[in-house]
């Protein structure tokens, strides 16, 4: 009795805290998005990306939550976030670059509502 009782309460916990198990946990397919397609100003925080900054904004290079789950679901921490900078505004307006800490970049150009996987 106490086994089975083991066994359902682990496949209950795999199901709701391993990423890519159970209910509505796969991420659909992240489009792709070349280097040389991007906007000037994302080749340009790639670029800061790639030397460590200095960072123009201050919250570049903060923890990226997924609340939206938009991306592979990964440890908290795994993901940054970097302004990519949109001329004639005076705030970070909406547009980002998300870094994986497996090298893996994307770009959202509406406060993540969507992404596109960045291809070199």
């Amino acid at each position: 009795m106490w086994a089975r009782l083991v066994a359902v309460l682990l496949a209950l916990f795999v199901v709701l805290f391993v990423p890519g198990v159970g209910f509505g946990r796969e991420v659909a397919p992240i489009p792709e998005i070349a280097v040389a397609e991007l906007p000037a100003e994302a080749r340009e925080t790639l670029q800061l990306i790639g030397r460590g900054g200095p960072f123009p904004y201050e919250r570049d290079g903060t923890v990226f939550g997924n609340f939206e789950k938009l991306l592979p679901l990964r440890e908290r921490g795994y993901y940054r976030e970097y302004t990519v900078r949109t001329p004639g505004l005076k705030h970070r307006g909406a547009r980002r670059i998300v870094a994986g800490n497996a090298g893996e970049l994307y770009y959202t150009d509406d406060h993540y509502r969507s992404f596109r996987r960045v291809r070199e």
